[in-house]
This record gives C-alpha cells, sequence and structure tokens, in this order.
C-alpha cells in the first residue's frame, strides 16, 4: 500500500485569511482573556515583529493597529472536514489526523495516473483553495505524516525506504507519546531511528504498551487504526464577514471564495448540485433567504458564481449583514456535457451552461427555457416549454423559430429536403394535410414551409431553422 499525507501546519490561519480581500495584520490569539497568548501572524503582522508564542500584551506594545482574533478549534475541523472531501476526490479512503489529511492512493494510480502526477494535482487543488500543505507518500499512513513533518515533497515507495529515512527523524517530529519524548532524551536519545533499534521489552517496562503499538503502527506491523472520513450528503457552511455589510457588492468576494469551495467539494465526492440557500444573517437571529436554482446540476465555480450573484444582486438588504451561510441538502449525481474534441468556440466565448444560468439570474427564471416535444405530430401542437430532461425528442429537422400561425412566403425558393408529409388531427377536429419542406430562400435564409396537396395556393411559411 501507498498512503500520501497533506500537512496543513497554517490550517487555522489559512481558514481566516483565505476570506479577507486584504493582507492587513492579523493574529489568532488563545488562551486566558487576562493571559492572551499569539499562536498564529500573517505575514505583515510578522513583518512588524509579531510572532507565535508572544504575549497579546506585548504585541499591542509593538503595533498600534492589527486585528486579533480568537482561535476557534471547532473552525479548523470543519476546514480540515472540508479539505477530506476535497481529497476525497483522489482515494476512496480518506482520514483525518491533527492538522493533517492521510489517503491511500495505490488503488488509484491505475485511474489518476503515477504519484508525480497526483501529487502535483492535489498541490494545485490545495495551492488554489488557499491552503499551505506539505505532502509526503510513505507505505504507512502514521510513517507519511511523520516524515511531513520535517520535509515536503519526500516519497518513499518501499518499507526499506521508509525506514532509513525514519531513522534519520529528531525524536520531538517523531510523533511517539509524549511521556516517551520527554524522558528518552534524558537517556541519550535523540532519533526516531535509534527508539525503534532499542528492545522492545526495555521500551515497554518503561513506557508501556503505548509506545510500541505507536511504533508498530509507524512500520506497518499493526493496523493504522483508523476511522476513514466520508463525505456528507449536504453542506451547510457558514462565512463571519470582519464587518458589517451594508452593499451587496462587498459580498461578492466572500461568495466567489464559496461558490470555489463548493466546486471543489462537488469534484470530491463526484456530484453536482441544482438548488441550494444564501443566507444572509443579520443581528438577532434574522436572515434574508436567497434561494438558487438551475436547470441541471452543476459544479463548475464560475456557474455557480455565476447564478448566485444575480440572483444576490436582486435584493434590497434590509439590514447589515453579519454572516454569510450556504445550505445545499440536494447533492444529485452529475454527468459532464460532453465536448467536441476540435472546439471552435472563441476563446473568451461563455460556456452554454454559464450563459444560459448568468442569464436567468438577470432576467428570471421564466425568462429563460428550452423547447421540448410532445407526441402530437402537427406543429402547432408538437412543442412546448420543457422543465425537466428525459422529454421526447423529435427524429426529424424542426425549425427553432415555429411561427405561432403559417403566413405566405413570397419570393423564389429553392427545395433542400422533403417533401414530408403530415397528415393527421382527425380525433378533435383539428384536421390538417400537408407537405412539408425545408427550403433556402433568395435571402440564403433556411426556412420549414408547405404547400397543401393538390392546391396551387403557393408557399406558406411555419418557420424559421438557426
Amino acid at each position: 500500500m501507498l498512503w500520501a499525507c497533506l500537512l496543513l501546519p497554517r490550517l487555522a490561519l489559512d481558514g481566516v485569511l483565505r476570506r479577507r480581500p486584504d493582507d492587513s495584520p492579523l493574529v489568532l490569539v488563545d488562551g486566558p482573556l487576562n493571559a492572551r497568548v499569539v499562536v498564529a501572524v500573517n505575514a505583515s503582522a510578522r513583518k512588524a515583529g509579531l510572532h507565535t508564542g508572544q504575549r497579546l500584551t506585548t504585541a499591542q506594545a509593538l503595533l498600534a493597529r492589527f486585528e486579533a482574533i480568537p482561535y476557534d478549534a471547532s473552525e479548523v475541523h470543519r476546514w480540515q472536514q472540508f479539505l477530506a472531501g476535497v481529497a476525497y476526490r483522489y482515494s476512496s479512503q480518506v482520514a483525518l489526523l491533527p492538522q493533517a489529511i492521510v489517503l491511500e492512493i495505490s488503488r488509484s494510480r491505475h485511474l489518476l495516473g503515477e504519484w508525480s502526477t497526483m501529487e502535483r494535482n492535489l498541490r494545485s487543488d490545495f495551492a488554489a483553495l488557499g491552503f499551505h500543505h506539505r505532502i509526503v507518500a510513505a507505505p504507512t499512513p502514521h510513517a507519511a505524516y511523520v516524515l511531513a513533518g520535517v520535509s515536503d515533497g519526500q516519497a518513499a515507495f518501499t518499507h526499506e525506504t521508509m525506514q532509513r529515512a525514519l531513522d534519520d527523524v529528531p525524536l520531538r517530529y517523531s510523533r511517539l507519546p509524549d511521556h516517551a519524548i520527554d524522558a528518552l532524551p534524558r537517556m541519550g536519545i535523540r532519533s526516531l531511528g535509534q527508539v525503534l533499534r532499542m528492545p522492545r521489552d526495555g521500551l515497554q517496562r518503561r513506557f508501556g504498551k503505548e509506545l510500541l503499538q505507536a511504533m508498530d503502527r509507524l512500520l506497518g506491523d499493526a493496523p493504522a487504526g483508523l476511522d476513514l472520513f466520508v463525505p456528507p450528503d449536504a453542506v451547510d457552511w457558514r462565512i463571519e464577514l470582519s464587518h458589517e455589510v451594508e452593499n451587496i457588492a462587498a459580498l461578492v468576494f466572500p461568495l466567489k471564495r464559496m461558490m470555489g469551495d463548493l466546486a471543489a467539494y462537488l469534484c470530491g465526492r463526484d456530484g453536482g448540485v441544482q438548488r441550494f440557500a444564501l443566507r444572509l444573517e443579520h443581528r438577532e437571529g434574522d436572515a434574508t433567504q436567497v434561494l438558487v436554482g438551475m436547470l441541471s446540476p452543476e459544479r463548475d465555480a464560475e456557474v455557480l458564481f455565476d447564478a448566485a450573484r444575480g440572483r444576490l444582486e436582486q435584493v434590497q438588504l434590509p439590514a447589515p449583514v453579519l454572516s454569510l451561510r450556504l445550505i445545499a441538502d440536494d447533492l444529485p449525481g452529475f454527468t459532464p456535457a460532453s465536448c467536441d474534441l476540435f472546439d471552435e468556440r472563441p476563446a473568451h466565448a461563455l460556456p452554454f451552461e454559464q450563459l444560459r444560468e448568468r442569464l436567468r439570474a438577470r432576467l428570471g427564471d421564466d425568462a429563460v427555457y428550452r423547447w421540448g416535444t410532445t407526441i402530437d405530430p402537427r406543429p402547432e401542437y408538437s412543442q412546448r416549454v420543457a422543465v425537466q430532461d428525459g422529454d421526447f425528442i423529435e427524429p426529424r429537422a424542426r425549425p427553432t423559430w415555429l411561427l405561432e400561425r403559417p403566413v405566405p412566403l413570397r419570393g423564389t425558393v429553392h427545395i433542400l429536403a422533403g417533401p414530408e408529409r403530415l397528415e393527421t388531427g382527425w380525433w378533435d377536429g383539428g384536421e390538417m394535410r400537408r407537405d412539408y419542406y425545408i427550403v433556402k430562400t433568395s435571402l440564403g435564409q433556411r426556412a420549414w414551409a408547405f404547400c397543401a396537396p393538390d392546391e396551387q395556393s403557393g408557399w406558406m411559411l411555419h418557420g424559421w431553422f438557426a
């Protein structure tokens, strides 16, 4: 087996920074109210002299203006679960470890390519989401976890290579039980390799079975003991805004980030979303709900963002917004649209799905629709507005624009196809008997026209082809 570990050393800070459009000084603090300690700093705060482990009062003395946000363990867990859902795209065996995600990748290599390809794609996905990371591969998940703490990009494909790499790991990075890490240096033990070569009986007498179990899991001599992660079937995410927002335009940045997260999560679980709700939360528990619906399941970030922004721009805010919440409890399967091998669209042309949802968001749900067909052969009754997929599809050519009633067609025409005899309607008094042709007018237009059999009334135009 081969396991990959994605270590997330700045998970708490990245979860905060990714929803902020600027790089103003910011720190995360933890501890009692009267003894707050800095646990993470961003780049601008570090440049000003703030650092991890510093007392908040000392930081305030060094820098007059910066934002201090309390460390939230529940938010860290939520971000880790979200990233595990993204990693689920690469493996069905994903597990969570402190500040890390491990996934079994040996079964995925036949489908997704060798480790170098998977590593490159994983890095691209996590970097695009705004999370710093280290990636290491090893035959056991706990070995990959340990090696990720001291290196980035290392790959040990065999147990022998893995053991050689573990030998040089400093004891403080070994992730062995804390009481053993505290006591072993007093015995002259400084590296993980020294511990692994010590007599097991002596280690058990001094440190108990817990140390030996950790060593066996590290080397693969015992089950890893991991609880596998399963992505939930619904999404309920919430973003706390850094200040009260009174203008819809100020919600565009967090909305774009949220839709990007949703697209990444849907790709991870190989699904889509057709309907979801945005809740703009105000003070005292009030909220403005914005419903977003699409004609078919989607998971492209731009399509989701355009659909949500178009509906959001139509909202009049009754009060300032404190937080943005996304609720999607229906995540159907997704079938990607087929593409031509040689796409002749202009380079900057919008995909049809994105254009369709943008128009529906701007003009209303009833302004854009598609035609479906019925089993009635009469042209006047054969087309209708279709809501769901799976309607009966007419196998013969029919005009894109069908006129409400036929009108005389003047001028000369050139017959391209036909005739097609339609003789029906006897059951409800609307009997008709016509021969339809596809013709080309003198102006180069393709039309659908008919002339009644045994009559010399001329051509009657019934529709135009696009």
